[in-house]
């Protein structure tokens, strides 16, 4: 078994936030201060530390590349859902004679009140209709 060799002692002052935000670190690690502070100067001082960085952030952009990427498909299924609902409603649904016009008018704001409910429902309850096209068709991966 080889010596431990023993460590330097210095001293550090640090401003109460900051010795704040150490303590509740090495707390919720479990972890003495001193270790966590030895890591951090230890990583600071490296001379690795900036392509470590770069790496963390690089990875960080993927992701968010990646979010913005089933953003965009996320959207682009919405508005073609919404194109073929309106265009099929619109080549089926025929005009009305004007009287039953002035009618389906009067209706149409407790109609639209009833939809926007059943909407809030339906955000509020999951699953989302891309979760359920994806079981159905299978050609849409999350």
């Amino acid at each position: 078994m080889t010596p431990r060799k023993k460590k330097a002692q210095i001293s550090v002052y640090l401003d109460p936030a900051t010795m704040g935000l150490l303590a509740d670190y090495a707390a919720r690690r479990g972890q003495p201060q001193s270790l966590i502070a030895e890591a951090a100067i230890a990583s600071f001082l490296s001379p690795d530390a900036a392509e470590q960085r770069e790496a963390a952030i690089a990875k960080r952009l993927d992701q968010l590349d990646r979010r913005m990427a089933r953003l965009e498909r996320d959207l682009g299924i919405s508005v073609e859902t919404l194109a073929v609902f309106v265009r099929f409603w619109l080549a089926t649904t025929p005009a009305l004679p004007e009287p039953a016009a002035q009618a389906a008018r009067a209706k149409a704001g407790e109609r639209y009140e009833a939809f926007v409910a059943a909407l809030g429902r339906r955000l509020a309850k999951g699953p989302r209709l891309a979760h359920e096209v994806s079981e159905d068709s299978g050609a849409y991966k999350t």
